[in-house]
């Protein structure tokens, strides 16, 4: 907004000086007067003196108190006038033939973005789901790397993937479209204003015109304050029996708001005027409109209160200022004059009455508007059940967010330039999460009799080789603000330790392979100060001799504090530190069984090289960040190390597959019927306190932790209470299985399982991956016997 050339600040002081000498200039001069007409004229009434004296200091008053409303208008008006908070986004659904997903997909992600579902879409913001095919027409939008402009396209389908992307523009097909992203929140700072400035070249006519016929009709007419608006409004109000319309100009409204308190005093209804008539004086119309569609108060979010139509039009309707219909436009209009009275969701009728007042206001002003009104009358309200924007929607991801932005920016920064951020979260993701905390926890509390709402949660979603968060839990009530589980709850992760002490294993010097058989039997382990610790397996029952591999499977804590023994407890140490934990653990015996506390946001670091052929990635939330004209300001590129050989993530993979698919997170092929090619680990810690699992395909890992806030009990293994949770989530959305087939380096090969002996070719055996360089030495009697003739002289040989 540019403003017109105000009056030098110097020269108001020259003014304001001359003002001020002007009660001692009059005194001397009526002295000397005085003085010459002493002996020819009676003394003046010393009352007439006094009242002249004070009607000259109480006009220098005035004069200097006008002089500063000016300044103050000047200073506040002139420059930057708002805090503008940053604007969160989601990740852009890309639309490409192959791509996972499904017609139902497409549509929900549609109606997130605010998009209206018609029967012949014309304009931006609108689609029609027809069977198999989606016919949309795209909203511009600024992205990243690049305006892109609406498109018109029909998305074919073939079953849960896109077929095709047809644009009828150019009559053929295309290979890419990315959709606008959600506008998923803000960080707004703690007066709790927030708003999305709009220039009034943005604004639809309608809104415009709306405005104008109900508060202020000659605003474009008067300098600030309008007597006669002031003594129609009395009149109306008198007609209609109660208050229809207001005195005030939208000038002194956007004073009111902008620079005044909400107290009912002369003075500050004195102020309003004398700065009204300024404001008017400095600058234009169109400034002063702009500023008012900005500024205006039109609701309350929790802490948040919606300011301006900009964000009024997302908040009620979900949508942007400038896809409003008439009577749209009309309801947030007639909120102006009480938001909290006439709000639609608490006071529906009430609202419509306002409504449509408006409207016939609009159709009385102009006839030009009267066809439209009619029609707009018999439409309802139309607003949303609840906001998609804002803090309050998704404030664990949020919370993520502000986390990882601290790092390189001021929190007044965040609070106050209107930055945009764009994110990795995928709004599909958190749905699918958050429906599958609601449902399954209340189950699960009646299947075991606890108290409904004793149990939380708490999950985080990413994807595997970028490891991108596309999705964070932070409790039960995802709404809730306030203590991040996801990111602040450390609980011990049980279970969850094991793959790294498997790692450290086949990737120290002592030759380990998955065949490789450890010692499954009771187990004392001596401790400093003559004391003993002796961990027992789950259900007290022992397996004897078995491969390494089944460590994994089944969750064996006698297996597992055997191996961890033999290699040492610094070596698994500096596993999780290849891994991505950020502190040395204290390398005491516990820690093989997962004596060590962790968030779930520092589990799935730990989990995402495991996932990604052993390139660890560190987790974040953020794609880019720009300035609010769209200028870039930071990408956030992919920062890649070798935490382990890709062999050795390779046999991982391998292992937790099989923990799937026969081991204790079995269960998984009744809760996901297609959860062949996932690999996965249940975690449970002491007295079934903690429940966890972790779990992944090829292309997203998820992990999950449910317990108490209370520590304790919960009755819950890894397997029946977090996997379960898991599954819900990972049903609804397009997870991958892994890919078979082994990297370079890694090989397959039979083994005996009773002996972990080389058995190619022969029967009764187990189908394990080994590294190339890494095979077991024995080679089980049956190999000799059924060997090429040379080969036997071989193995004779050897023997």
């Amino acid at each position: 907004m540019q403003a017109i050339k105000p009056v030098p600040l110097l020269e108001w002081r020259g003014i304001f000086h001359r003002a001020a000498l002007l009660p001692f200039m009059v005194q001397k001069k009526a002295s000397r007067a005085s003085s010459k007409r002493k002996s020819k004229a009676k003394p003046k009434s010393k009352l007439w003196w006094l009242l002249s004296q004070v009607t000259v200091l109480a006009a220098v008053v005035a004069v200097g108190w006008v002089v500063w409303l000016d300044i103050q208008v000047l200073r506040e008006f002139s420059g930057k006038k708002w805090s503008v908070p940053a604007r969160v986004y989601a990740r852009p659904m890309e639309l490409y033939p192959g791509a996972a997903i499904s017609p139902d997909m497409l549509a929900r992600e549609l109606l997130v973005l605010g998009y209206r579902e018609v029967k012949t879409p014309s304009r931006a913001g609108q689609f029609k789901k027809s069977g198999s095919q989606v016919h949309l027409i795209s909203r511009p939008f600024r992205f990243w790397d690049g305006d892109e402009s609406a498109r018109e396209l029909n998305v074919r389908f073939d079953g849960d993937r896109i077929a095709a992307l047809f644009d009828p523009a150019s009559r053929s097909n295309t290979s890419l479209a990315r959709l606008d992203p959600a506008l998923i929140g803000s960080i707004y700072p703690s007066h709790g204003e927030d708003r999305i400035l709009v220039r009034l070249d943005q604004v639809p006519e309608a809104l415009v015109s709306a405005l104008i016929a109900t508060e202020d009709r000659r605003f474009y007419d008067h300098w600030g304050v309008d007597p006669k608006s002031i003594g129609r409004a009395l009149v109306a109000n008198v007609r209609a029996g109660g208050v229809a319309q207001g005195g005030s100009t939208i000038t002194q409204q956007l004073v009111k708001n902008f620079f005044l308190d909400s107290r009912r005093t002369l003075v500050r209804k004195a102020n309003e005027a004398i700065m009204s008539l300024l404001l008017e004086l400095h600058f234009s119309k169109e400034e002063i409109l702009e500023a008012y569609l900005n500024e205006i108060y039109l609701g309350q979010d929790g802490a948040r209160s919606i300011h301006g139509f900009g964000l009024a039009a997302w908040y009620w309707f979900q949508t942007p200022l400038e896809e409003l219909a008439l009577h749209e436009i009309a309801l947030l209009v007639g909120m102006v004059k009480g938001p909290s009275y006439y709000n639609p969701r608490r006071a529906p009728e009430r609202a419509l009455k306002r409504r449509n007042l408006v409207l016939q206001l609009m159709a009385d002003g102009s006839p030009a508007w009267a066809e439209e009104v009619e029609s707009a009358k018999s439409q309802p309200l139309d607003i949303v059940e609840r906001s998609v924007i804002g803090t309050s929607r998704h404030p664990a991801f949020i919370q993520l967010v502000r986390q990882q932005l601290q790092r390189d920016y001021r929190s007044q920064d965040l609070e106050s330039e209107g930055l945009r951020i764009y994110t990795t979260f995928d709004p599909l993701v958190q749905r699918a999460a958050e429906q599958a905390v609601r449902e399954r926890l209340t189950q699960l509390e009646q299947e075991r009799n606890l108290a409904i709402g004793s149990l939380q949660t708490a999950g985080v979603f990413a994807t595997t080789e970028t490891a991108e968060v596309l999705a964070v839990v932070g409790g039960r009530d995802p709404r809730a603000s306030g203590f991040n589980r996801a990111l602040m709850a450390k609980r011990p992760i049980g279970s969850l330790v094991k793959p790294a002490v498997v790692a450290a294993a086949l990737a120290g010097p002592e030759g380990y392979t998955l065949a490789s058989l450890v010692n499954d039997e009771p187990v004392t382990v001596p401790l400093p100060g003559g004391r003993e610790w002796q961990p027992k397996n789950y259900g007290e029952r022992y397996w004897g001799k078995v491969p390494a591999y089944e460590i994994l499977v089944h969750s064996l804590n006698a297996a597992t504090v055997d191996l961890g023994m033999t290699i040492g407890v610094p070596a698994v140490v500096a596993q999780l530190r290849q891994l991505g934990l950020s502190e040395d653990p204290e390398p005491f015996p516990s820690l093989l069984l997962g004596a060590l506390e962790l968030s779930p946001l520092q589990v799935a670091g730990l989990y995402q090289p495991l996932a990604a052929g052993g390139y660890q990635r560190p987790l974040s939330a953020i794609r880019e960040v720009r300035d609010a004209v769209g200028a870039p300001l930071q990408r956030y590129p992919l920062d890649v190390k070798q935490a382990m050989a890709t062999p050795v993530a390779a046999l991982l993979n391998w292992n937790m597959q099989q923990t799937v698919e026969r081991g204790t997170a079995r269960a998984l092929s009744w809760l996901m019927p297609e959860s062949a090619g996932l690999a996965g680990k249940t975690g449970t810690t002491n007295d079934l306190r903690d429940s966890w699992f972790a779990g992944f395909g090829s292309n997203m890992l998820g992990v999950v932790w449910v317990g108490r806030d209370d520590n304790e009990p919960a009755g819950l293994t890894g397997a029946s209470g977090a996997m379960r949770v898991w599954a819900d989530t990972m049903k609804s959305v397009a997870l991958e299985p892994i890919v078979t087939g082994l990297p370079n380096g890694a090989e397959w090969h039979a083994i005996k399982p009773e002996t972990g002996a080389l058995a190619d070719g022969c029967a009764d055996t187990t189908r394990v991956p080994f590294m190339s360089n890494r095979l077991p030495l024995e080679q089980d009697a049956c190999m000799q016997k059924d060997a090429p003739g040379f080969l036997k002289k071989i193995f004779n040989w050897l023997e």
